[in-house]
C-alpha cells in the first residue's frame, strides 16, 4: 500500500510540472468539438472563485471539478443550482446533486444537468419568417461518482457521465468518464494539490428523422427518403491541475489562496487564480481571475477562444442546523464575467445533512 501512494504521489508532482512545460492549448481547434456544456461548471461555490479551488474542492461541487474531492462528504450533501447563463440570451442552466458518505472512506454521487434555450421559432426556406410552432433544443448530463480516501493525505475518485444532446427530430448520446486525485499535507492540512482529468470518451455523433430528406425522382410520381449521416465529433477533453493554502487565524477565520492551471484540447489554455475568506464558518466570501493568451484583444478578436475569463465573485452565507453534527444551511451567489453578453449569474442552495 505505501508503494501505491508513492507512486501516486509521484504522478501528481509530475502532473504539477507540465504547465512549465506546455502554455498553448488548440486555439486552432476551436469549435471542433461538441458537448461544450461538458464545460460549464453548474456550482455556485466554485464558480464564485473562478472555478481556481480543484485541489482543495470539497463535497458535491467536486463532482464537477475534481471528483475525489467528493471523499470529504461527511454524511449526505445535496444542492440545488440555476444559472442564468450569458445573461440576456435567455438561457438557463439547472443543476441538482447528491452526495452520501459510504463506509469510512468512501462516498458516492449523483448529478443532474440541464440546460433550457427556451422557444425557438420554427423556420424553412419556404417560411423563413416562422409561423409553423416552436421548438425547445434539450441539453442535459448525467453522472454517477465514486470516491475514497486511500489515507489521511491522499483521495481519488472516479466518474461516469452521460451525455443527451435533442431537439425534435435530432439527437445524440454519448458517455465519458472523469478521474481525480487530491493530495493534503501540512500540520493541520493547510496544503493541498489536485490533478482531474475529465471528458475522456468516444466520439458523438447525430442522428434522427431530421437528417431525412424526401424527394421525388424525375419522371416518377414516387417519392423516396434520402438519409443524411453527420460527422462525427469529439467531446472537450480538460486536464486541471491545481494547488491551495490555508492561511488559519484565530477565532476560527481562515483565508485560501488557490490556483488551477486549466489545459483544453479544442481551446486555449487557462490560469485561474482565486481567494477564499471565511468567517467562522458562517459567511464566506470570494473573488477570482480567469487569464489566457489574448483576452485582452478584441473581443471579435480569433484569439479568444472561451467564453469565461476575466473576473469572478461571489458569498455565502452559512445557517447552523445541528452544530454538534454540522449540519447546516446554506444559500450561494456567484457573478462570473463573460467575453461577451452581461455574463453568468450563479444562484444556488446547499443542505449539509
Amino acid at each position: 500500500m505505501n508503494a501505491l501512494y508513492r507512486y501516486l504521489t509521484a504522478v501528481l508532482i509530475t502532473a504539477m510540472m507540465l504547465p512549465l512545460a506546455v502554455f498553448a492549448g488548440n486555439k486552432d481547434r476551436s469549435g471542433q468539438a461538441g458537448a461544450s456544456e461538458l464545460l460549464i461548471n453548474p456550482w455556485t461555490r466554485s464558480s464564485g472563485w473562478a472555478s481556481a479551488n480543484m485541489a482543495r474542492v470539497r463535497g458535491l461541487e467536486a463532482m464537477w471539478g475534481n471528483v475525489a474531492g467528493t471523499a470529504f462528504t461527511g454524511r449526505t450533501q445535496l444542492i440545488f443550482s440555476n444559472v442564468q447563463w450569458l445573461k440576456g440570451t435567455g438561457t438557463n442552466l439547472f443543476a441538482f446533486g447528491l452526495t452520501q458518505k459510504v463506509g469510512d472512506d468512501g462516498a458516492l454521487g449523483i448529478q443532474v444537468m440541464s440546460m433550457n434555450f427556451g422557444e425557438i421559432e420554427v423556420t424553412t426556406t419556404e417560411s423563413p419568417d416562422g409561423g409553423l410552432g416552436t421548438f425547445s433544443p434539450s441539453l442535459m448530463n448525467f453522472s454517477l461518482s465514486y470516491a475514497k480516501a486511500f489515507s489521511h493525505s491522499i483521495y481519488g475518485g472516479m466518474l461516469v457521465k452521460v451525455i443527451s444532446e435533442s431537439i425534435s427530430d435530432v439527437s445524440a448520446f454519448g458517455v465519458a468518464i472523469d478521474a481525480g486525485i487530491q493530495y493534503v499535507t501540512g500540520e493541520q492540512d493547510q496544503l493541498a494539490f489536485g490533478v482531474s482529468l475529465k471528458n475522456i470518451g468516444p466520439q458523438m455523433q447525430f442522428s434522427g428523422d431530421g437528417l431525412s430528406l424526401k424527394s421525388v425522382i424525375p419522371g416518377q410520381d414516387n417519392q423516396f427518403t434520402l438519409e443524411q449521416r453527420s460527422d462525427a465529433f469529439e467531446i472537450p477533453t480538460q486536464l486541471n491541475i491545481g494547488a491551495s493554502y490555508d492561511f488559519l487565524f484565530p477565532k476560527d477565520y481562515r483565508l485560501t489562496v488557490a490556483g488551477t492551471f486549466i489545459s483544453n484540447s479544442f481551446t486555449k489554455d487557462q490560469f485561474s487564480l482565486g481567494l477564499e475568506g471565511s468567517l467562522h464558518n458562517w459567511v464566506l466570501l470570494r473573488m477570482g481571475y480567469t487569464y489566457e493568451q489574448g483576452m485582452w484583444d478584441d473581443i471579435l478578436s480569433p484569439e479568444n477562444t472561451n467564453v469565461n475569463s476575466g473576473f469572478s465573485a461571489g458569498f455565502s452565507v452559512q445557517v447552523p442546523l445541528n452544530k454538534e453534527k454540522g449540519t447546516y444551511l446554506g444559500i450561494d451567489y456567484a457573478y462570473r464575467q463573460t467575453v461577451s453578453f452581461s455574463g453568468n449569474h450563479y444562484i444556488g442552495i446547499i443542505f449539509n445533512l
